[in-house]
Order: structure tokens, then sequence, then C-alpha cells
């Protein structure tokens, strides 16, 4: 068994799965529940998850979606109504049976009410399309209703009993956009989108550098005629899916009969996208940025961005608060989520403290640093540490709010930087399978660029003897396919893919 440091982490290289669990432990962002399958998020995780969902969801407002609610229960029957969709989800679904429970006849516990048995039994939403897609039936009748854009923020049920933090639980947080057009193109175009906008969440929130790409057919959302997604790479090589965009052609208009008029007077389905991210990025951002000395948060969705600790010794005390606090006025005044650390505690026990909680900014201000009007920095995501001044000549305030602002921008680009550099530099060309399993069973992991000419069985050919799966079909670069053979068959490309091991 690896045991972790004397501060409770494992180092990376030893565990890298523990590792995982350490850094969430020591930084108390989510723990287990009593329910198995099911976890608590704690004030933390859920002040990272709120500033990733308020920043996203004015991002889907700009594109003219609007946010409603829908019930948590489903009808089994609504399920049934899209073949391939039930089939996706069939296994996962949890399933209401009765609506009350009664004392046991013994009088020992409770048990389902026999009497209470309902006609038809309500699923736990796993996804709303079946519920969304029943209410646009009613709610579009003409051309002149589309587009119709709607998101939800809500939970979903998916029951899994094998869990990871924030990468699978029976019970998670997302949001899911479902949107109905009067043309193919138009729904095409609004999936692409929505890939955009996740895409540029993922960079310029959260300092994850993603892969945008297109699903292969047995990789593609239960439904689906295309899956768009967004694919990241964690500091041990393994692929994270990070957000899905789905094309779903008329598939549910058709089976839940929903039409419109066309300005001609004619009758049509509509097309339909759908498209979601949930708490699984919180888990790509932990193992994208966070070291063997805990978590790392880039400053945009750090809870607190700067933690001001006052060195206090016998004299001076009383200057030295006072002077952290017109600071610490200042930043906040400015937007800038600052507390100061000034509980009766050594220094290093509150340096241990913001560390492990992955505060980007750390300032230390004792007599010494008074006297220099200034403070003693640390920042998290290197250990670099210098002074920064905050006072003028004549002992008045400079912009320190400003100054405060462009270390964290700093620290934002630099992680960013950071992750696409080890991204890079584990990504592999190649032009045959023996050397993409060769570097695999080596534990070389990481993401392979190979010309494929697509093939349901190959594909699950390689899964089955490498574990590997096609985590997508990169946007950018499928002209690269043309005139090459593909690395499994030899046969002509059809793509150029990107395999990897993924969670």
């Amino acid at each position: 068994k690896v045991v972790a440091d004397e501060k409770g982490i494992t180092p990376r290289e030893s565990d890298y799965s523990q590792w995982y669990q350490d850094v969430i432990s020591e930084a108390e962002l989510i723990e287990n529940s009593p329910v198995k399958g099911c976890m608590v998020m704690r004030p933390t995780g859920m002040a990272i998850w709120e500033a990733l969902r308020d920043d996203l969801d004015r991002r889907i407002k700009a594109t003219g979606t609007q946010n409603a609610y829908f019930p948590l229960f489903i009808p089994q029957s609504f399920l049934s109504k899209e073949a391939e969709h039930v089939e996706g989800f069939a296994k996962e679904c949890a399933v209401v049976t009765h609506h009350r429970l009664r004392i046991k006849p013994d009088g020992e516990g409770l048990e389902p009410d026999p009497d209470s048995r309902l006609e038809e039994p309500l699923i736990v939403r796993p996804t709303s399309e079946t519920m969304i897609w029943y209410m646009y039936k009613n709610w579009i009748k003409s051309h002149r209703d589309l587009p119709l854009k709607i998101n939800q923020w809500a939970n979903v049920v998916r029951w899994e009993l094998r869990t990871r933090p924030f990468l699978r639980s029976a019970e998670f947080l997302w949001q899911e956009g479902h949107t109905a057009h009067a043309t193919s193109e138009e729904a095409l175009e609004t999936s692409k989108e929505m890939l955009k906008v996740y895409e540029d969440v993922a960079r310029s929130l959260l300092a994850i550098p993603v892969i945008p790409g297109v699903k292969s057919e047995t990789e593609r959302f239960a439904g689906a005629l295309e899956t768009f997604t967004i694919e990241a790479m964690m500091q041990n090589g393994w692929a994270l899916q990070s957000g899905t965009s789905h094309f779903l052609g008329q598939n549910f208009a058709k089976a839940f009969d929903v039409m419109f008029s066309t300005e001609n007077e004619e009758r049509e389905y509509v097309w339909a996208t759908s498209w979601g991210v949930s708490t699984r990025l919180l888990g790509a951002l932990i193992m994208t940025h966070s070291d063997d000395n805990g978590l790392v948060l880039p400053p945009k969705v750090a809870p607190t961005q700067v933690a001001i600790i006052p060195i206090v010794k016998a004299s001076g005390g009383e200057e030295v608060l006072n002077f952290v606090e017109e600071l610490s006025s200042r930043l906040k005044k400015a937007g800038i989520r600052t507390v100061i650390d000034d509980r009766p505690l050594r220094p290093g026990a509150k340096y241990y403290h913001w560390e492990r909680r992955g505060v980007p900014f750390r300032m230390e201000v004792g007599p010494r640093d008074l006297k220099k009007g200034a403070a003693f920095c640390a920042k998290r995501h290197d250990g670099s540490k210098a002074p920064l001044q905050l006072l003028d000549e004549d002992g008045e305030w400079l912009d320190v709010a400003a100054k405060v602002q462009e270390q964290l921008d700093q620290i934002q680009d630099e992680l960013l930087e950071n992750a696409t550099k080890r991204r890079d530099e584990r990504i592999f060309r190649l032009d045959s399978y023996d050397e993409m399993k060769t570097k695999l069973d080596a534990e070389e992991y990481g993401f392979y660029l190979v010309p494929w000419a697509a093939n349901n069985e190959n594909e699950k050919a390689i899964k089955t003897d490498s574990k590997a799966t096609i985590r997508c079909y990169p946007l950018d670069l499928q002209e690269e396919a043309e005139g090459k053979k593909c690395f499994y068959s030899g046969e002509p490309a059809t793509h150029m893919a990107i395999f990897a091991r993924a969670y």
C-alpha cells in the first residue's frame, strides 16, 4: 500500500488515483454520503461549481437560450418512445413504484404501502429529452415558434455503484440544453455553436486546453445523429470527456410528434439538439492543475483568490491588523475574493491550510513588511515568492487592486500554458497499431493521433485489446487523413482519430 506524505497526500507518481482522492479530501470538496453512489458536495466544492455555473449561464443566455425547469420524475412509457435512447439509459435508471410508506405489520420498520403502487412506474431523471419533447409538442405549432431554445440546471440520476468523486456518481449536477429548429442546417449550427461555448469556458475560465471533435458512431449519445465533444487530457495522460453537444436530427420530434407549420403552410417535423456539461468538469479541473501539495485552482473559479495572513508579534500587532484590513477592503471593492486569516495559529499552519484549498495568491504582512509598505507574496501554482509594493514613497496607497489582479491574471495564463505544454508533449502521431499497443503496455499514456478507417468492429477489437477508445475525430485535423492508410487495417483512412485510455 502506498503511504501518503505527512500532509496526507499520496504522490502522483506512486498512485495517481489515490492522489486524486487525497487532493479532494484535503481540500474538503466532496465526500461520500450514507447513500451508496451519492456524494455530498461541501461548501468549497459547491463554490467552485457556482463560479463555473454562473459564468456558463451568462454565455448560454447570450445565445438566445432561456432557463426553465422540468420534473424530476419521468413516466416510464416516455423512455420507450425513442428506441436508441431507452437502450442507452435503461440499465442506469432508478425507478419509483410506490408513492408512500407504511409501518410494517409487525411494527418493526417501514415498507412500501401495497395500496400506493403507481399505475405507471416513474423514472428518476437520467436526462430530460423525453420530458422536454413531450412539452415541446404543446409549445411548438408554427414556424413562428422556432427556434425554441431551453436550458435546465438540474440534478440527474444514473445508477452507479462504483463511484469516483466528480467523475462518476449515481447523482450529479449539470446543465442540459434542448433546442428545436425549422431546418437541419440551423440545428447543426447550434450544436457546433454550443461546442464552441464549452471549449471557450474550458480554456478561458478553467484554464483547461481541450480538443474539440466529433465522436465515432459507437461513442455517440444514444439517439443522436452526431455527437460533438471536448476532450481534455489529465496529467497521467488519460482522457476525460468534458462536454458534449448533440445533433439529434428529427428522432425525438418523430417520437413525440412535434411538428410545425412552415411559411408555405406545410407540416414538418422540427430538428433538434441537446448539449450539456456537468460537475465532471470539476474533476477535470482538479486533475489538470493540482500537484503533490494539494489543490491548485485557476483564479477565475477559486472561491478565495487571495489569502492575507497578518504576522502579528508582541509589538506593532494592531498596526499590522489595521493595514491588512485596509488592504482587504481595497481588494474586495475591486471584486477580488479575499480573506484575512487572523486565527490564533502559527503562520505555517495557515500556509498549509490555504495551500491545500488551492488559493492562488497568498499575501503575508508583518511589522517588517509594514515598514516597507509591502507584502510578501506567494503563488500557489509554482511556489514562487516575492515582495509586492503596496505604498509609495510618501506612504500613500498604490493601486493595489490592479497590482494584485495583474498577478492573478498571470497565474491564470500560466496555468493554461503549463497544461497545454503537458498535453502537447503527450500527443503521439503514429502510423501503426503495434506502436500504440507497445506504448500503452508500457503505461506511456497520452493522445494517440492516427489515420483511421472507420469500422465499428475494428474499433471494438482495439478497445478489447488495448482498453483505448476513440476520443474524437479532431475538427481541425481531418484534412490530414487524405491519402493516408489506416493505422490498424491498412485501408484508406476516412478520419484522423485520437485514441486514448479514458475515465
